[in-house]
């Protein structure tokens, strides 16, 4: 890495996007355990999740709040207009602003590497979660106020997806449409070729990386969606989980920072389900909870 270039590490608790209260704590632990920054830092406003339950607004739950932490981070970005970023999150909307404003600095020379186990291209027509749009906004397709982040849609030619698989129709005629290339986990669990050899075609010199947790094989990494505590039994069922394992994306990431220069890395949708429950539990203890009313 470049030390003269400036790095900003952005936390961003964002939880209204996937509708999902433990991913504000989830950010918060990710925050904790990274390595300390060595650059500025900068925490985008989120309200702490409360009892009530989030609207549906025109479409996609809470918009009007993710519009205005969509608009906080671009703003504490613009403040400091890194040449790196890192965002903790969070869920996978995390990623619109920061990815948005690197495809500026760099004028379209930046690919993007999606390591995830979803596409995350629906609109609110599909769903109404909006950490499920935030690539397909990225590429210039979806909700017109979350475009308007976007003032350089990525080409699709230079977005690929890491650890993708059992895709929703509506999904893969997207993809299909656009043309965007992927890895299955299958095909990466031994080898990042398919990666390395997209990233020489694009010709990018730089990459941006969203890693989703839930690529990573939930019967290895607990802190995921899937094993939330006493979910109902089918509760997920046809939604796709994870395949890959941390080593194994350690190693993809590695070995494509050896080809293009790593500027970006957003890391999303961690539920550390032990640690909510332990809070929880510490609450109610006598000389550390509040008293019960």
């Amino acid at each position: 890495m470049d030390t003269s270039s400036k790095t900003l590490r952005l936390l961003f608790p964002q939880w209204q996007g996937g509708n999902n209260a433990p991913y504000h704590l989830g950010a918060q632990m990710l925050a904790w355990l990274a390595p300390q920054a060595e650059g500025p830092v900068e925490q985008v406003t989120v309200p702490e999740p409360g009892r009530a339950a989030l609207e549906i607004e025109e479409g996609i739950v809470a918009r009007r709040a993710l519009l205005a932490q969509l608009n906080d981070a671009r703003r504490r970005i613009d403040k400091h207009r890194p040449d790196r970023l890192v965002v903790l999150g969070g869920d996978c909307l995390v990623d619109l602003a920061p990815f948005a404003y690197l495809n500026e600095r760099y004028e379209g020379d930046l690919a993007v590497l999606w390591v995830d186990a979803h596409p995350d291209v629906m609109t609110p027509k599909d769903f109404h979660h909006a950490h499920a749009m935030v690539l397909g906004n990225l590429l210039g397709e979806g909700d017109p106020d979350f475009l308007k982040a976007v003032k350089l849609p990525f080409k699709p030619s230079n977005v690929m997806y890491a650890g993708v698989h059992s895709m929703l129709p509506v999904e893969t005629a997207l993809i299909e449409r656009l043309g965007l290339r992927c890895a299955a986990p299958e095909e990466l669990a031994h080898s990042s070729e398919p990666v390395l050899r997209w990233l020489k075609e694009t010709g990018a010199k730089h990459l941006a990386v969203h890693f989703d947790l839930d690529v990573l094989d939930p019967s290895q990494f607990r802190s995921l969606l899937f094993t939330r505590p006493n979910a109902e039994p089918g509760t997920f069922d046809g939604i796709a989980q994870g395949r890959m394992t941390m080593a194994q994306i350690v190693r993809l990431l590695r070995d494509a920072s050896e080809v293009a220069d790593v500027v970006g890395l957003g890391i999303a949708e961690h539920l550390p389900w032990d640690a909510l429950a332990l809070k929880d539990m510490l609450a109610k203890l006598p000389l550390l909870g509040r008293p019960a009313i």
